[in-house]
């Protein structure tokens, strides 16, 4: 079968010239902005906002894995007087359209709070998509706020 003769298989009522199909050049080129133009996910914790441009270690004294691959960590410092909060407690990583919390093997878990859903209690090693809106208690007063996704640029 050649190219031609599928003009012959489909409907003449469904069949639409190419040049009708397409956007206006500024509409089209918009919409192609939109679609590359990087998005990316906040948090707050304590009055302060931090980009997910990098994996997000959470903790009383956080730190890094010991051998070393890829990015450095971002390392989010929180105060916890009474220790509720583990060393390195929650991770906090973007990937692609999504946030997953995770659970660094802390001692008291994470209540997370997931708009319209009941809190669950994020176990030692456990991880979880989390949404703008999500609230993530570690403990001693220290609650993340997930926030919608930002433009960049």
């Amino acid at each position: 079968m050649s190219g031609n003769d599928l003009d012959d298989t489909v409907p003449p009522a469904l069949v639409v010239p190419h040049t009708e199909a397409r956007l206006g050049d500024g509409l089209h080129d918009a919409l192609a902005q939109f679609a590359l133009t990087p998005r990316q996910y906040r948090f707050s914790i304590g009055g302060v906002v931090h980009h997910l441009d990098a994996v997000c270690l959470i903790g009383r004294k956080p730190a890094g894995p010991r051998i070393a691959t890829g990015a450095a960590p971002r390392l989010v410092r929180v105060d916890s007087p009474t220790h509720e909060v583990s060393g390195s407690h929650l991770e906090l990583r973007q990937v692609g359209s999504s946030v997953v919390a995770t659970d660094l093997q802390s001692t008291n878990g994470s209540v997370v709070s997931v708009p319209g859903s009941a809190p669950i209690t994020l176990l030692r090693g456990a991880s979880m998509v989390v949404s703008p809106g999500t609230l993530i208690d570690i403990g001693d007063g220290n609650v993340i706020e997930i926030l919608p996704l930002q433009r960049l640029g």
